[in-house]
């Protein structure tokens, strides 16, 4: 059989396939926005983004050849920070509208709640002035105005935030590598961003402003309920610790990727890191102390905290202090107290609920540290990994010196230890609580410096690659905002394991790991937009971290990794 081939024209259309199986075609060139809205008329929640083919594109791409297209939404991760840095250049935009002097700063996130942010120029904003920011706002996005986008060389961004008073994205251009820069504009104001917008501010309907003196929180759905702003719940704990990480930033003169880039340029990354480790270290003895204020009276001291915050690191330089205060510490594992394995509950689709409460045999757990705090003795339960089932460890007897150090995601529950007096029961929360941003719109989320920690330490560790950690991250963050956010208001004290330095000394460690991620994966889009912010770090060593920072958890060479109490 012959077939025939014949000239043709260029084809003036281009199709579209969807992962539903549907196909759609439109004129070459057309803008990916048309497809989807053509596609997923008045769907709920808003699609912000698609996958085209393997990249994440924004839905201003032009379609210049057939393609196949997964739509994003707000339950995806990165719909949902596509839409808070969409909302985020709005509250910029408003707040430069209402009051010109007024430079806004978007500090950090409020777990669960939305993103903290902060005026400098003038006095903190009123109640009655993020009144009218919010209503700027909604007026902002009723009228659908365009975000536009633009690649400009270095020199014209220069001249851009120059104009606009952005001293501190000034100073960052310096170790800019790239001669261009992103920008996007919207009612006349241009600034930059690491990562995608919407094509227009009518994507952003579902937000709130709430007075948070001295800032205010910019508030969104969450993943889990995207068509919803949910309920408030105040964390004045945590907004605590926030503010006194920031003053240890102050103190040290790093507020921003730009000055820690000008302390290791200038070589005085040393200074730094000893200024930091000594903060730490002072808020573990600060801990300790107040423990020793009530000896006799707390026997049990419980540490949580989401994963790769440095609890292991953190809960053994504690019980160091303590045996500097005279107080005796002894580990006892909660993960020793899991059902066998068969006796796990699982939930409706029939998955073990290994993460969850439920997977502990809480009567044991209680019965035993009771018994332990009575002075009598106790056979402590072993769990064994390999065969799911419990086996039994060595007959522990403890003094009136001795405190319990338990570590465990569930130590802020309050159904973990419900027969334990509360009185006896000290709860230290541990978390990477970044506050390190980029600039002052372009924050660094807390998840993703664990997820870069985790990342080094799985490669050293377990041989896993960074393709795998990434893939495990998102049942990880779903079992840490079940089990562990919602009770960290429960602590007795947090501590903040960031280190202000610590992104220069992991990057040299994990953008080799990220670059090894196969184009084409899933996986990909996460690791190119980690590459994306860490391109604007400088790399730094790991010799001058001290062998007891919790960082050498992470990047190896820990002075503690064998020691045990």
């Amino acid at each position: 059989m012959t077939i025939e081939i014949t000239p043709s024209q260029p084809r003036q259309d281009v199709l579209v396939h969807l992962a539903d199986g549907r196909t759609f075609h439109g004129p070459v060139g057309a803008r990916l926005e048309g497809f989807i809205k053509a596609a997923y008329p008045a769907v709920e929640p808003p699609i912000v983004a698609a996958m085209v083919d393997d990249d994440i594109r924004e839905l201003t791409y032009p379609i210049e050849h057939d393609a196949h297209v997964t739509p994003l939404d707000i339950t995806n991760g990165d719909g949902i920070r596509i839409y808070q840095r969409s909302l985020s250049f709005v509250l910029v935009v408003a707040a430069h509208e209402l009051f010109p002097e007024a430079q806004i700063v978007i500090d950090h996130s409020l777990t669960l709640n939305g993103l903290y942010c902060e005026v400098q120029g003038r006095a903190p904003f009123t109640a009655q002035e993020v009144r009218q920011l919010e209503q700027r706002m909604r007026e902002i996005i009723a009228e659908d105005a365009p975000i536009a986008k633009a690649l400009v060389p270095l020199k014209q961004a220069t001249e851009v935030f120059q104009s606009q008073g952005y001293g501190e994205q000034l100073r960052l251009l310096t170790y800019r590598t790239k001669d261009y820069l992103v920008l996007y504009e919207l009612h006349g104001l241009r600034d930059y961003f690491y990562g995608y917008m919407v094509p227009s501010t009518g994507y952003l309907r579902r937000f709130a402003l709430r007075h948070y003196p001295p800032g205010l929180i910019l508030r969104f759905p969450r993943r889990s309920e995207p068509t919803q702003l949910p309920p408030f719940h105040d964390s004045p704990k945590l907004a605590s610790v926030f503010r006194e990480y920031r003053d240890s930033l102050e103190l040290m003169d790093v507020r921003y990727v730009s000055a820690l880039n000008q302390v290791i340029a200038d070589g005085h990354v040393r200074e730094a890191i000893l200024i930091n480790e000594a903060l730490h270290e002072q808020k573990i003895s600060d801990m300790a102390q107040e423990i020793a204020a009530r000896r006799g009276q707390v026997r049990l001291v419980l540490i949580a905290g989401p994963s790769a915050s440095g609890k292991t690191t953190s809960s053994k330089r504690l019980a160091i202090q303590l045996l500097a205060q005279g107080i005796r510490p002894i580990a006892v594992g909660m993960d020793d107290y899991f059902l066998d394995r068969e006796l796990t509950p699982r939930d409706k689709q029939g998955h073990p609920l290994f993460e969850d409460l439920v997977a502990l045999d809480l009567e044991l757990f209680n019965q035993q540290l009771l018994d332990l705090m009575a002075g009598r003795e106790v056979k402590l339960a072993r769990y064994n990994f390999i065969t799911g089932k419990r086996e039994w460890g060595d007959r522990v007897r403890i003094s009136p010196e001795h405190v319990i150090l338990v570590e465990g995601i569930h130590g802020m529950n309050p159904n973990l230890v419900p027969h334990v007096p509360r009185e006896a029961v000290y709860r230290i929360y541990i978390s990477c609580l970044t506050q390190l941003n980029i600039d002052p719109h372009n924050r660094i989320p807390t998840t993703d410096t664990r997820l870069l920690r985790r990342m080094v330490r799985d490669a050293r560790t377990r041989g896993y690659s960074a393709q795998q950690t990434i893939r495990q991250w998102e049942h990880v963050r779903a079992g840490e905002e079940r089990n562990i956010f919602p009770y960290q208001e429960n602590s007795d004290v947090m501590f903040n394991s960031a280190l202000v330095y610590e992104l220069s000394v992991l990057k040299p460690l994990v953008e080799p790991l990220l670059l090894r991620v196969p184009h084409g994966s899933l996986e990909s889009v996460e690791a190119r937009r980690l590459l994306a912010f860490l391109r604007w770090v400088r790399p730094g060593e790991s010799d001058h971290v001290p062998r007891n920072s919790l960082l050498r958890e992470f990047i190896g060479g820990s002075i503690l990794a064998d020691w045990a109490f």
